[in-house]
């Protein structure tokens, strides 16, 4: 079996140069020609590297969710709970700034890093005069620099109309929060009430009066919208709501529950996320289960990529759900 010594032999080189090509060392400086005679060297004689994981030091994970009840931010919390294991075990060691620091705490030495949140566009700057080499997730602020890996919420939203026509639903109501514009903080359309928009106009069912948005997605939010929905349309209620996030939901059934409405029997509701106390509620929620391990997974393989093969062409992974069928519909 071919080694590094016997490599570095054949090549005329060092020990030492050999193996740092190998483990993919980010900080070794060779020209791409005895990078690329290394590689095919190490091919062509069956070199197997021992070092699974070479070690990626200072990532920076950007944790930019703002603070509130914690119900609210579970998804969020997940994912970064996840990918903090998986750095680990992925020999990538971690160091982790909030938005509440400040994006000026973000020191300008990181190797690369992994952003959760929002950010506006002073922050995205200040992050491009770093590096380049990021991955956000569930955001995808500039496709041209950084990668991103997002829950395909688009398509989730759209089963969830397809589903309610399929089962005769013609009043399909819909619980969202906003976007912002970037450089304003201006609130925007969501991907998710877009998708909504699009597939019920497909259907030539959309109906602007059954289009609630709330202020942001938290379950307070969704019990105010839940009791303005009832407020406003009486008996004239969707049959059916599309909720854009569990959140959201919870709020809602809250507000229905207490003001007597029978659920699924006179409104139903599917909603997108899945987070644990989903199945709790009453009744217990229907949702698109978002496979928070595959997200944060394909973000550490995007970062490895950019930090140890030096690509430049980024890339957007998207991933499907799983819709969970409970009782609210």
């Amino acid at each position: 079996m071919a080694t590094v010594k016997k490599i570095a032999e054949m090549l005329g080189l060092s020990n030492a140069t050999v193996s740092r090509v190998l483990n993919h060392d980010p900080k070794l400086s060779v020209s791409e020609q005895t990078r690329t005679a290394i590689l095919k060297a190490a091919e062509e004689t069956g070199y197997k590297k021992k070092k699974i994981n070479p070690k990626i030091d200072n990532i920076a994970l950007l944790y930019w969710v703002d603070e509130g009840e914690q119900l609210d931010n579970v998804f969020s919390e997940s994912i970064r709970s996840e990918v903090l294991e998986q750095a680990r075990s992925r020999n990538m060691e971690v160091v982790q700034y909030d938005k509440q620091g400040g994006i000026a705490a973000v020191q300008g030495d990181i190797t690369a890093f992994i952003a959760i949140g929002w950010f506006d566009m002073a922050e995205i700057e200040h992050l491009k005069q770093i590096t380049t080499k990021g991955v956000f997730i569930n955001t995808n602020p500039d496709e041209s620099l950084f990668d991103s890996v997002q829950a395909n919420q688009e398509s989730m939203v759209r089963q969830i109309v397809d589903y309610y026509v399929q089962k005769g639903h013609t009043r399909i109501g819909f619980i969202g929060g906003p976007d912002y514009e970037m450089t304003t903080r201006k609130p925007l359309m969501d991907v998710r009430e877009w998708s909504f928009r699009q597939t019920m106009a497909y259907y030539n069912l959309l109906d602007e009066d059954r289009i609630f948005i709330a202020d942001r997605f938290t379950v307070k939010e969704g019990y105010r919208i839940g009791l303005q929905a009832i407020e406003q349309l009486g008996n004239a209620m969707p049959t059916a709501f599309c909720v854009a996030s569990d959140a959201l939901a919870i709020g809602a059934l809250q507000a229905f529950n207490e003001q007597k409405w029978e659920i699924p029997e006179q409104v139903a509701f599917f909603s997108i996320h899945d987070i644990g106390i989903a199945q709790y509620v009453s009744p217990p929620l229907t949702t698109f289960h978002i496979d928070i391990s595959i997200i944060c997974s394909s973000a550490l393989d995007l970062l490895r990529e950019r930090v140890l093969h030096n690509r430049t062409t980024t890339k957007s992974v998207y991933i499907n759900g799983t819709p969970v069928f409970r009782k609210s519909c």
